[in-house]
């Protein structure tokens, strides 16, 4: 008798109890994948999309062809902004669990994603960010003071209490609204990006996508999009591994990489090892290089772990080892760099408790400061009225008549 087809349902290789298993990471030795000329054809290079591109080797040296040789002064700074991306996260993390904002999204573990593509892009590049992206924002010049008042909702928010908590934007700083339906910011940036290219801009546009959203159609409309009209865009899948409590698995991530997926429309794809801000950096420049040539849209798959929940609504002790994180393979992002500037005798361990503790300090200045513009339980609240404004370009009479109704009732 025949065998009969069986349903195939994707599974973790670990559960809570059991022991961390990274068995099913294809990881390549540092310095040992190629780095080919930007305008090499796709077919000449789908090795990239499942091999993995690393720098800094277990000894925390910089290693082969994809090494950017960015200078110890330029890697202090990118230390110092992920090291406070995520004393950002720490302390708004802890002022959630006090009930003193509603909600709250960390980029634990993955703060070089936002940091190290941040500086590889130019100012004049328009982002199109996911929710751990706060990273970028900080890197953009977007103040602690404002995305703190973002998550208040109070009278200095920048989304006048429209939008959940994290969900940012920055006109000036080139950076999109976050939005909390996944997948839609990637055909926004395909979009973007098209335009640019008709009105003969140098400028390009970059998304990012946690793996669990490539299973949207949005992540296909734009990849479909992006190769057809040769778009200048950076597509970045950042695989985490999970998305809220599903297993990369069931987005697809068992049989290719996120980074191949679009290499049947002849869309380049490189697997960067996301905990490496100096790979990081190289493969997106080299893509931006690329971009701006001429050459068309690259999907970036950043092999990455989320340290922490999904959100402060997640427990993600119910569905994988509580100390996961501590045996991912490819360590921590802010102690590899920090090791990485230490092993060449750039960096110490005293300047880096000192550093943390001055960013504690700058970050607690900043909430302080935040909640003088009104907290969920402390005034000054925000005017009501202004659900009214940004709603169309005139306001129509029956919605400036609610308005009035609703002066009077106040008064």
């Amino acid at each position: 008798m025949a065998n009969k087809s069986r349903l195939h349902i994707p599974r973790p290789t670990a559960r809570p109890g059991d022991e961390p298993d990274f068995s099913y990471l294809h990881l390549s030795p540092a310095g040992s994948v190629d780095r080919p000329p930007v305008d090499t054809r796709t077919r000449d290079m789908e090795d990239l999309s499942h091999q993995l591109v690393r720098v800094l080797d277990d000894d925390h040296r910089a290693q082969g062809p994809w090494n950017p040789d960015i200078d110890a002064a330029g890697l202090q700074v990118a230390l110092r902004w992920m090291l406070l991306n995520r004393v950002f996260d720490d302390r708004m993390w802890q002022i959630q669990r006090q009930g003193r904002i509603s909600f709250y999204m960390q980029a634990a573990g993955e703060e070089a994603v936002s940091i190290g593509q941040g500086m590889a892009l130019r100012p004049g590049d328009m982002c199109f960010p996911s929710y751990r992206n706060q990273g970028l924002y900080l890197y953009r010049g977007v103040s602690l003071v404002d995305m703190m008042c973002q998550c208040l909702s109070n009278t200095r928010d920048m989304c006048k209490g429209r939008q959940l908590p994290v969900m940012y934007h920055s006109r000036s700083a080139n950076v999109f609204s976050i939005s909390g339906n996944l997948g839609t910011q990637y055909p926004h940036a395909v979009g973007w990006a098209m335009a640019a290219a008709i009105k003969g801009e140098d400028h390009i546009a970059a998304s990012w996508i946690g793996d669990g959203s490539t299973a949207e159609a949005d992540f296909h409309h734009a990849l479909t999009f992006a190769a057809v009209y040769q778009a200048p865009v950076i597509l970045n899948v950042v695989n985490n591994q999970w998305a809220i409590s599903t297993f990369q698995g069931f987005a697809g991530g068992e049989r290719r990489s996120f980074a191949a997926r679009g290499l049947g429309l002849g869309i380049p794809g490189i697997r960067v090892d996301g905990n490496d801000l100096l790979a990081i950096y190289a493969v997106t420049q080299w893509a931006a290089d690329r971009a701006r040539g001429g050459g068309g849209p690259t999907l970036i798959e950043l092999v990455t772990y989320r340290a922490g929940a999904h959100s402060t609504s997640d427990d993600p002790s119910k569905y994988r080892p509580k100390d996961e994180y501590s045996a991912f393979p490819l360590g921590d992002p802010i102690e590899r760099l920090k090791q990485h500037l230490i092993t060449a005798g750039h960096w110490s361990g005293k300047k880096h408790s000192m550093l943390e503790k001055d960013l504690k300090a700058e970050v607690l200045a900043a909430w302080k400061e935040a909640q003088q513009h009104g907290t969920m339980t402390e005034g000054p609240f925000l005017d009501p009225a202004t659900m009214f404004d940004d709603v169309f370009a005139e306001t129509p009479a029956h919605l400036e008549s609610q308005r009035q109704r609703m002066l009077e009732v106040e008064s």
